[in-house]
């Protein structure tokens, strides 16, 4: 991939471990990054740049337009988020009589964000919107911001449209229906983010993102972050991008490093599923774990099935209203419920960082999809692990996700009433006999590589003991 030189100082890799222990935040610094966002990330835990904050934000930070593939979990909404905060704050002052103001110089109704970040899901939106607010916590000004998506009523959006944001962040379709609504307008966009770029092609918004970016000036800055580069997005980047900044901070397809990976192989039907996630589950510390279906109906009944044996789960896909993903998300962040059942629709959505186990209850169709799931774990320098069943239905999916990766996933066993042990539970629980890798450097979050206890393997995973009746439907958990 090409990239140029930027005018600011790089940061070697050997430089920042003696850069962190000199004074909180001097990785940040250097980049360019100015005191109040600096200040940000160190109360937020930050110690280290990851490798796509090193590449993205000195480019950024000088106007460049950029073209980066990153997975998710790489630190990658850091990586744009800081840089356009610190460019608007800068332009803040010339920027503000523009955006009240038409072509007839007179005050016009709706509202004309200077920075627009687009992405593919509610969930992704929501997430990109807190980190804003985080990171932006002691600039000043402040850089108002809100999100909008579709899925709820649009009342309170057209009520924050009313401040005025200086940032929206949003999903396509309901961005489109709020600027045929005359509530917003693009033609003051000075930076233009599209995220999970590649995700929203698979999701058929590439007319929606079309549609969009053409309403934006032609001046504008644009950052296009994706996990995967196919062909598609790099036409998309010729289209929409000016002589980009190219990088990838790691192979295009590899799994995540810090997540060991292992394969059950099950027989026909759901029986030697349904009993295997609940032995994981029981054999697994108190970190949090994410079970992934293929279906919507296949969700709704795992975790009905979990619930039911005392496991304090929630569900969250297409079908469930946003006022409920929101509250079992809330619940899962807080560790109310340490168990989400999601389908692949939420894979990029969920930004936990104590995710310690993932289980692929159905592989996924798509086996890039596969990727994106496992990610969910080893977050923020945290190790987890991904357990898959493989049916003999699915042995035609496994073998393109191995063909992906470049590598056999190691089995772990080959049904429950032969393989399913304690001893096997506990080493998989554990990350014992799966791939993996060594550990990223970033945040304090601290991980364990080691096995759990005996009393550990066997403490269940928020197992609820008032709960051992069947019940008919996944409630939400509490928050």
């Amino acid at each position: 991939m090409n990239e140029t030189i930027s005018s600011r100082p790089a940061v070697s890799d050997a430089s920042l471990p003696l850069l962190s222990q000199a004074q909180p935040g001097a990785p940040f610094a250097i980049l360019g990054l100015d005191e109040a966002l600096v200040r940000a990330l160190v109360s937020e835990g930050y110690e280290l740049p990851t490798p796509v904050q090193r590449r993205a934000i000195p480019h950024v930070l000088d106007g460049r337009d950029v073209l980066a593939c990153a997975q998710t979990g790489t630190g990658k909404t850091a990586a744009f988020v800081l840089p356009m905060l610190q460019r608007l704050a800068h332009n803040a002052a010339t920027a503000a009589s523009a955006r009240l103001t038409s072509n007839g110089g007179q005050r016009r109704n709706g509202s004309s964000p200077r920075a627009l970040v687009v992405a593919p899901t509610r969930e992704l939106a929501a997430q990109i919107a807190e980190r804003i607010n985080a990171y932006g916590q002691f600039l000043s000004p402040r850089m108002g911001h809100t999100v909008i998506y579709g899925g709820v009523g649009q009342g309170s959006q057209e009520h924050a449209l009313r401040n005025r944001p200086d940032i929206i962040v949003a999903t396509p379709g309901r961005l489109l229906d709020l600027i045929g609504q005359g509530l917003v307008h693009l033609d003051a966009v000075e930076i233009l983010v599209l995220d999970e770029a590649d995700r929203m092609l698979d999701m058929g918004f590439l007319p929606d993102v079309k549609r969009i970016v053409q309403r934006t000036p032609r001046s504008r800055q644009t950052l296009l972050f994706s996990a995967t580069i196919p062909t598609s997005i790099r036409s998309l980047a010729s289209e929409f991008l000016k002589d980009p900044i190219e990088f990838a901070v790691a192979k295009l397809t590899p799994a995540t490093a810090t997540v060991s990976q292992t394969v059950w192989h099950v027989g026909s039907g759901p029986a030697e599923k349904r009993s295997l996630v609940k032995r994981l589950l029981e054999g697994a510390t108190d970190r949090r774990a994410i079970v992934f279906t293929r279906t919507k109906r296949g969700a709704n009944k795992v975790c009905e099935d979990l619930v039911a044996a005392g496991f304090i789960a929630g569900a969250i896909h297409g079908n469930k209203s946003q006022s409920a993903r929101e509250r079992v998300l809330d619940a899962f962040r807080k560790g109310t419920a340490r168990v989400l059942v999601a389908t692949d629709l939420a894979a990029r959505g969920i930004d936990v960082d104590d995710v310690g186990l993932v289980v692929n209850y159905d592989l996924p169709e798509v086996a890039e999809s596969y990727v994106h799931r496992i990610g969910r774990a080893g977050r923020a320098g945290n190790t987890g692990h991904a357990v898959s069943f493989c049916d003999p239905e699915e042995r035609g999916l496994l073998t393109q996700i191995e063909k992906l990766l470049r590598t056999r996933i190691p089995v772990a066993g080959s049904s429950v009433g032969a393989a399913a042990t304690p001893d096997a539970i506990a080493a998989v629980t554990s990350g014992g006999g799966g791939t993996s890798g060594d550990r990223q450097q970033h945040g304090n979050n601290g991980g364990s590589n080691s096995r759990p206890s005996a009393r550990d393997a066997r403490r269940p995973l928020t197992r609820n003991p008032s709960s051992r009746r069947r019940r008919s439907k996944c409630p939400a958990p509490a928050s």
